[in-house]
């Protein structure tokens, strides 16, 4: 089935986009021939109308579930209104256009219907745009119109400027002129920037808390500190054995992976923080009381002759009424035991 030079380009096209769509139909069937892939797309067969029933179930996944689906067998005219009526619907032909269901029109019309209804199928236009054919793009770098380019690139002439650039060269100063926009465009990014960075120092303890806590102790500073003996220390190993062992006829020291003092160390610090622990509840504890004893000093929760009275004014009153009383006490009472006195 042989065709003009232009169908075969918008064949390969199309075969390209099913490919890239990864429809089953064509996946094993390695055409390179565009004869063999016009026969393919626009000779009327069985596979040809299979392809437009997946190309229709790929945009309507309900097509495949339909009635007219599951008596294709029995009236394949059924299959052929329904791909119709689907395709006037896109308002990309008629209903009555059973010809071009059926590959009976010209193959023009055949390809740039199939290939409208390949624009549709998600992912398949933009994955085809990825893979240009190399055979059209070098007819289009020779073609008549671009061959003085490539002769003016083959000489040493060649002026560096093209003519756009030239043409804004030329043109007038104020379409150069710096936007104004772009310093509070910079002022805005650098607050944000430093806003962000602001964020993440407060985030951070070991970053920025040493200034003005240095006597707390961070358990971050510990581990960097930490790290950084490792570092030293396989750092002078190193050394020790590169450098120093040609003044030195000792062995290089050994550093023990046990690490019994950093784990005593560990249980000194943790015995010392539990013991602050402690002396801060008593601390918190004493001035819990020192609260409640002034509490109960200058509350007045007393009563007396229908007035509110503290503590303190109430024991000042009880000493006062005992002073009044003393003198009226007989001294033989006050001199002898209180078993004299029947007291039990």
């Amino acid at each position: 089935m042989a065709g003009s030079s232009k169908e075969e380009l918008l064949a390969r096209h199309v075969y390209a986009a099913l490919q890239a769509a990864s429809c089953p139909l064509v996946e094993g069937l390695y055409l390179q021939e565009a004869d063999s892939m016009l026969q393919l797309l626009c000779a009327p067969s069985q596979h040809r109308t299979d392809i437009l029933k997946w190309i229709c179930s790929s945009l309507n996944p309900h097509f495949a579930l339909s009635k007219p689906m599951a008596v294709r067998s029995s009236s394949p005219d059924v299959l052929t209104k329904k791909i119709a009526v689907l395709g006037q619907e896109l308002m990309l032909c008629r209903a009555d256009d059973l010809d071009l269901i059926r590959g009976e029109a010209s193959s023009d019309r055949q390809l740039r219907f199939l290939k409208q209804l390949l624009t549709l199928v998600p992912g398949c236009e933009k994955s085809t745009g990825d893979r240009p054919d190399p055979e059209v793009l070098l007819n289009e770098l020779y073609a008549a119109e671009n061959l003085p380019h490539l002769s003016q690139m083959l000489k040493l002439t060649l002026d560096p400027w093209p003519a756009h650039s030239k043409a804004l060269r030329k043109g007038p100063k104020s379409s150069l002129e710096p936007n104004r926009k772009a310093p509070a465009e910079v002022a805005a990014l650098l607050q944000l920037t430093r806003s962000t960075l602001e964020q993440l120092q407060s985030q951070c303890e070991f970053l920025g808390g040493e200034a003005h806590s240095a006597g707390v102790f961070s358990p971050s500073s510990l581990r960097v500190a930490a790290c950084d003996l490792q570092l030293l220390m396989a750092t002078f190993n190193h050394v020790f054995d590169t450098d120093l062992r040609a003044y030195c006829s000792r062995d290089s020291p050994c550093f023990s992976n046990e690490a019994d003092v950093f784990q005593r160390t560990h249980q000194l610090l943790l015995a010392f923080i539990m013991e602050l622990e402690m002396l801060k509840e008593v601390s918190e504890a004493s001035a819990s009381m020192t609260e409640e004893v002034n509490h109960l000093q200058t509350q007045q929760s007393y009563r007396r002759q229908g007035e509110k009275r503290t503590l303190t004014e109430q024991l000042e009153e009880l000493r006062r009424r005992m002073v009044d009383l003393l003198p009226l006490i007989p001294s033989r009472w006050l001199t002898r035991p209180w078993a004299d006195l029947g007291v039990r």
